[in-house]
């Protein structure tokens, strides 16, 4: 990873530039070729991320001022203005026990979205974007939960194989099909 990266909590200073990052890869502002190269699908307005970063739950990658990626990682109680994630909550209690926990809506929070921008793909920086937000949340949830969605098919390789998460459910919502995935909180993503 580039050493003139760092990686922090996001403060409100950060949001113009988070929201700039977002609007280019965002799934809504893309072509099906663009696409294959992963997206996000949350478009969250200023306040969103006001009160998220309020509540410690946002992490970027900075080179200078410019934000280069973001991470979000915040408790289900936030993200439940969506319908999809009561939803994903709603199916914890079907799932199997994940390394030996029961998945709850306490002991686990929703990770994601991240976004990287292209030029810092394949460099590791994922990785320790990740990391930094593990070790910011680690103390508070012993298990994060993600979902993807199927058709983004670079997201699902790359939290399967770079860092390892699990996929755990797969489920439809909107005429979207999706993988729940989770990961334990205690596992460090830097080899």
């Amino acid at each position: 990873m580039n050493n003139q990266i760092k990686i922090t909590a996001a403060r409100h200073p950060d949001i113009p530039a988070v929201l700039v990052l977002q609007s280019k890869y965002l799934v809504t502002n893309m072509n099906e070729e663009e696409k294959k190269q992963g997206f996000v699908t949350t478009p969250f307005t200023a306040e969103q991320l006001k009160k998220v970063i309020d509540l410690d739950g946002l992490f970027v990658a900075k080179t200078d001022e410019r934000v280069v990626g973001y991470a979000f990682g915040a408790g289900w109680d936030y993200f439940e203005q969506w319908p999809i994630f009561p939803f994903m909550t709603n199916r914890f209690i079907e799932l199997p026990p994940f390394k030996g926990i029961q998945i709850t809506g306490a002991n686990s929070f929703q990770y994601g979205p991240v976004c990287i921008e292209t030029e810092f793909r394949g460099s590791g920086l994922l990785n320790h974007l990740f990391e930094a937000m593990r070790l910011g949340l680690r103390e508070r949830f012993p298990i994060s939960v993600t979902f993807i969605n199927k058709i983004n098919e670079r997201s699902v390789q790359a939290h399967t194989r770079k860092l390892d998460w699990e996929i755990i459910d797969e489920f439809s919502f909107n005429n979207n099909h999706y993988f729940m995935l989770a990961f334990d909180m205690h596992h460090s993503v830097l080899k």
